[in-house]
């Protein structure tokens, strides 16, 4: 285990692996391939991302500021970012005791999901009940995820304090 602080999603010791059950070695390794396997997803997206964009820019002469060429661009973008953050949401949930991911990191790769959803509609082409629909996923998505963590807070300024804690100092 790392001295200095909590140990990260890859770093784990015999210890610890000793201490995990069969079932739990076997969800560390499927995170693990998990891991790999998203981490080399981002590498080729984000390689033909760098490629796509300076074939669109430099080969084929065209202008970032075309909407269907921003469209195409920043939706990759919103892609790689996207995968980088489910990698990193499954590296950090081995690092966690009860090993799953959290709900709310769930709620913000929606969140990003739908907002790539939108970089990339071609409102012409769209009808006006799917932007709704898509609008009011997002409104509920984000009224979710800002209750967990305003319920969390809530929660925890809620919690009992221990006995000693209400003494005054003198």
């Amino acid at each position: 285990m790392n001295v200095d602080g909590p140990r990260q999603g890859w770093e784990i010791t015999r210890d610890e692996w000793r201490a995990l059950s069969l079932y739990g070695r076997f969800e560390q390794l499927i995170t693990w391939v998990l891991a790999a396997t998203i981490g080399l997803i981002v590498c080729v997206a984000a390689f033909r991302l760098v490629s796509d964009v300076v074939r669109l820019l430099l080969v084929q002469a065209l202008n970032p500021l075309q909407h269907e060429v921003f469209q195409t661009v920043f939706g990759a973008i919103m892609t790689v970012l996207i995968a980088l953050e489910f990698s990193h949401s499954i590296v950090h949930a081995s690092a966690r005791p009860e090993g799953i991911i959290q709900v709310r990191t769930v709620i913000l790769i929606a969140l990003l999901a739908l907002t790539r959803k939108f970089i990339i509609l071609d409102l012409h082409l769209v009808p006006a009940s799917t932007i709704l629909g898509l609008a009011v996923a997002v409104l509920a998505l984000g009224a979710t995820y800002w209750l967990l963590r305003n319920g969390e807070g809530l929660r925890l300024a809620l919690r009992p304090s221990p006995p000693d804690a209400a003494k005054p100092v003198r």
